[in-house]
């Protein structure tokens, strides 16, 4: 996709963190913007910020965990501006813990939202541009599903994270090479960031009812304390990540890191799967950081 220009872009978890970076670049580049999220006063804020700023923009309360709400999204975006070209699955949750320690609604929730909110996104917005092109000789499309270094590795006491980001991955594999064999003017990428400080590591504030946290374990509080560490300690921005995902969309590019130094990590899982060897500690390079877990799981 090499011209944004005038072009529309649906964005979910648009309110803050990456979601709110997409927006405010895409319109920088002249692009008409159509924001989702959960978070009411974040996402009035956001749209009112872009509004200040000239935006063609309008905002949407949307649970992507609901394909009702994902299809009133992609009509809203037809009503509104009469096509869709650039589409953001974007928004996720995090929750971590000893994998057998997580609750049945932690899972429904973490896999609720980032992989049947992918599954919705994907399934009703690639067959809606797929009608936009039928209409327009010139269309051009892209769709970028976020996921995270945590879909390409296995860090500990990130279970239910690591199988709902790796979901992330083949999908978005998937959908890249069916819309070639189908020659589709739309590509596709997946977003792979490392730790950038964008306000997921707080996504529980968000947590549904229906899906409401038990007391936490030792595991999941000290999950929890290690990824705020790591989130907040973050070097590169929410701002660095969108500009390089817009230069990875113009080059058709599929595979988007934050931090390409973090890829050593995918390198040696490639090993382990290829050799075949047993998995190698995801910690063996930086042993404080598995010392530190381990001390706060004794605590409990």
């Amino acid at each position: 996709m090499k011209n944004f220009k005038d072009k529309v872009a649906v964005i979910t978890g648009g309110a803050a963190g990456l979601g709110k970076e997409f927006a405010i670049r895409a319109h920088e580049l002249g692009m008409k913007l159509v924001l989702a999220d959960v978070q009411k006063d974040a996402l009035d804020a956001t749209v009112a910020e872009l509004k200040g700023q000239g935006a063609a923009v309008i905002g949407l309360m949307c649970d992507v965990r609901k394909s009702e709400q994902v299809q009133a999204l992609a009509d809203a975006a037809m009503n509104e501006y009469g096509a869709v070209h650039l589409v953001f699955n974007n928004a996720g949750v995090g929750s971590g813990g000893l994998i057998w320690e997580n609750t049945e609604a932690d899972w429904e929730w973490v896999m609720g939202v980032n992989v049947w909110g992918v599954i919705h996104g994907v399934r009703i917005f690639t067959q809606l541009m797929l009608e936009c092109a039928k209409a327009d000789p010139a269309y051009e499309g892209h769709i970028v599903n976020t996921s995270s270094m945590a879909g390409v590795v296995n860090p500990p006491v990130m279970g239910v994270y690591n199988v709902s980001k790796h979901a992330v991955v083949s999908l978005s594999e998937t959908l890249y090479h069916d819309l070639k064999l189908v020659d589709a003017p739309i590509s596709a990428s997946v977003l792979c960031p490392f730790f950038v400080p964008t306000g997921i590591n707080q996504s529980h504030r968000n947590r549904p009812d229906d899906v409401k946290m038990s007391k936490p374990t030792a595991s999941q509080l000290a999950s929890q304390a290690m990824t705020d560490r790591a989130v907040n300690s973050g070097k590169v921005t929410a701002r660095q990540v969108a500009e390089l995902t817009f230069n990875a969309i113009e080059n058709g590019q599929f595979y988007i890191y934050s931090h390409p130094d973090a890829l050593a990590g995918l390198r040696v899982r490639m090993e382990d799967m290829t050799t075949p060897r047993n998995p190698t500690d995801p910690h063996a390079a930086t042993p404080h950081i598995r010392d530190m877990l381990k001390g706060m799981l004794k605590k409990d």
